[in-house]
């Protein structure tokens, strides 16, 4: 008899969006850990499409274990450890055959091969222990269910039956794709490694590419955001930057910018995708492996308070950074090696050349709010002292491209204009001839799988009622600014004006720009090759500029290296600065200090100043930091090199 392939059932994974504040507390809070070898599950399953073998399943909180029973167990195992930290999702799936009363069980997973890159693979397992369908889906749905939960940081019941009402809804994500991110390949990358692995983990996505500059912070300035439990871009750095920035613009900011956020790495600087991954406890990564990991990331969902930085220019317009400011040798190689930005990422390293040929000084006045507390630092033993004068400070180290057509369909999104957009079988309208990976995630055959069938909806939870089939815009209200009582700040400055903008929180700490600085300050004035305030650990996807930051340590790290450094130097640290050691080379021309605010007024005439790696006008500048603010989707966190 012919082997059927079996249609899939959704499972639905990820968590909820939280409200309220006590609701994001509890949502960000984990679980009660369990000890890593806890047995959760057991039982004996069949093989598909191969009906011969018999494998013996077992479920911890870290790893599924898989032993061949017959037809004899194997001495050494092959793929018998699955970690639940390469797998994406699973689903149970069920036989076009009538005649089949057998479940079936399948897990997504993208281990590393023997050269270190992922690869997708997928197993499926065949329940066909009861007489009855029904009892044989009920056993693959109890799987389903508990590995979901693990995957997702749900609590499992002690001793209540696992069923599917343990899973909360599908969560709704809005995805924005810079089709011409890096090299122009971020559609192709989004098409062939996300999509495929969103859809695996359950996750319900709308997709939208942009067109222009600033349209995803047109975007998100009109957007519904109830409707959304996170907008997640896929691209570099600076669509992210316009998303922030446009939901702090909005009346409503105060609720909006607690709309979780989401960075997929396809472009050319993915400094925050880099400390994502960190976070997440994987070894370094560029291009593709670093979007699998970050994808991976976001399906296991788990979002982190997120650190923003208030910069005020010139003018006085002031926008808000979740990466860095720059001035010097920094900024000049990103916005000089623009023109090679065909070469993705390698675009920085031959910026970092031509730089370091006509290597420039600034002479500019550079002042700081001391942070009050020591930096948290992965080795306790050699913590950072608080930075009380122009000390140099060494931190512990730390281990054109055409748009492609777009299917069309009638999309959630409540936008002002018809806009190209791709939504999920998880959406209101489904998507129409969107082909992922030919058809659906499909089963690997180095895994013994025979390719997938066509999806097929049979949601294991009914939508919750009053679900809307569209999107409608609310009335949005304008609510006034408020700080919030535990930011972990100094108090503001006595009789300092508070600088009040159209939207966000007021910056408490700085004074007017072009009036002193208050008591308190560290000042320093010279010539220099570089200045970066920097919030995340990474600089770039492989720069580890602040190895001990923090995604909320309510901290901005400030480093700066003094004219008279050699050429070899600057090389040497910014070599050092891959692995996070450059504090360590002793160099006596970099200094760091840990601070809430600063003030950076160059007196160079001319010169380039970014913000998150955009240009922004030159003059003097300060900002503020505000923990917190901001929520980022990271995904659990891990152990630092657990993938050795």
């Amino acid at each position: 008899m012919k082997t059927q392939r079996p249609e899939q059932e959704l499972t639905w994974s990820w968590g909820y969006r939280p409200r309220s504040a006590l609701d994001r507390v509890k949502a960000m809070a984990p679980p009660p850990p369990l000890a890593p070898s806890t047995p959760l599950l057991h039982g004996e399953f069949g093989s598909y499409p191969d009906r011969g073998p018999r494998f013996a399943l077992t479920l911890t909180p870290q790893a599924l274990h898989i032993q061949r029973l017959r037809p004899k167990p194997e001495a050494r195992p092959r793929g018998g450890l699955v970690l639940l930290t390469e797998v994406s999702g699973c689903c149970t799936l069920r036989s076009r055959s009538p005649l089949d009363s057998a479940a079936y069980f399948c897990v997504y997973t993208y281990p590393r091969g023997r050269r270190g890159a992922r690869r997708r693979a997928a197993r499926t397992f065949r329940a066909d222990g009861a007489a009855t369908y029904e009892e044989n889906r009920a056993e693959a749905q109890r799987w389903a269910t508990a590995l979901t939960c693990l995957l997702r940081g749900l609590p499992l019941p002690g001793d209540g039956e696992i069923t599917p009402d343990l899973l909360p809804r599908p969560p709704r994500l809005l995805l924005l794709v810079n089709p011409f991110g890096g090299r122009g390949l971020a559609w192709q990358w989004c098409k062939n490694h996300v999509l495929p692995m969103i859809s695996e983990a359950g996750l319900s996505f709308n997709l939208i590419q942009t067109e222009r500059q600033n349209h995803a912070r047109e975007l998100v300035q009109g957007l519904n955001l109830s409707e959304w439990d996170g907008i997640v871009t896929v691209s570099g750095d600076g669509l992210l930057y316009e998303v922030l920035n446009g939901l702090l613009q909005r009346p409503d900011w105060e609720e909006a910018v607690k709309t979780p956020v989401g960075i997929l790495p396809c472009g050319s600087g993915n400094a925050l995708a880099g400390a994502v991954n960190r976070h997440g406890g994987f070894e370094p990564a560029l291009g593709i492996d670093l979007l699998l990991n970050c994808s991976l990331l976001l399906c296991r969902g788990g979002s982190h308070p997120l650190d923003l930085l208030s910069v005020t220019l010139a003018s006085g317009s002031r926008c808000f950074s979740f990466l860095s400011v720059a001035w010097g040798f920094v900024s000049d190689v990103d916005i000089q090696s623009e023109r090679f930005r065909a070469l993705g990422s390698a675009r920085f390293t031959l910026g970092t050349v031509l730089g370091l040929a006509t290597l420039h000084t600034y002479r500019g006045r550079f002042s700081y709010l001391p942070a009050t507390v020591e930096p948290a630092s992965p080795a306790p033993a050699h913590g950072l002292p608080r930075a009380k004068s122009e000390l140099t400070l060494a931190p512990a180290p730390a281990p054109p491209v055409a748009h492609s057509p777009l299917h069309r369909s009638v999309s959630d999104l409540p936008l002002p204009l018809p806009q190209p957009a791709l939504t999920s079988p998880g959406s209101p309208e489904p998507l129409p001839i969107l082909s992922l990976n030919g058809g659906g995630p499909e089963l690997a055959g180095d895994w013994g799988g025979a390719g997938d069938a066509p999806l097929s909806p049979d949601p294991l939870l009914p939508s919750p009622p009053g679900t809307p089939k569209a999107a409608q815009l609310s009335p949005i209200s304008e609510g006034a600014s408020e700080m919030a009582a535990s930011s972990g700040l100094p108090p503001p400055t006595p009789g300092a004006p508070v600088s009040i903008s159209a939207g966000g929180p007021p910056d408490h700490l700085l004074p007017p720009l072009g009036t002193p600085i208050p008591p308190g300050w560290v000042t320093m004035e010279g010539d220099f090759v570089l200045i970066l305030a920097i919030l995340p650990s990474h600089l770039g996807a492989d720069l580890v500029a602040a190895p001990h930051a923090r995604f909320d340590d309510g901290l901005v790290h400030l480093c700066w290296v003094r004219s008279g450094i050699s050429r070899a130097a600057l090389l040497r640290m910014f070599l050092a600065m891959e692995r996070g050691t450059h504090f360590s080379l002793g160099c006596p021309y970099l200094g760091y200090a840990a601070a809430h605010a600063f003030r950076l007024e160059p007196l160079t005439p001319r010169g380039v100043l970014t913000v998150d790696g955009e240009q922004v006008e030159y003059g003097p500048l300060q900002a503020q930091v505000h923990p917190g603010l901001g929520t980022l989707l990271t995904g659990p966190p891990g152990c630092p090199g657990r993938e050795a």
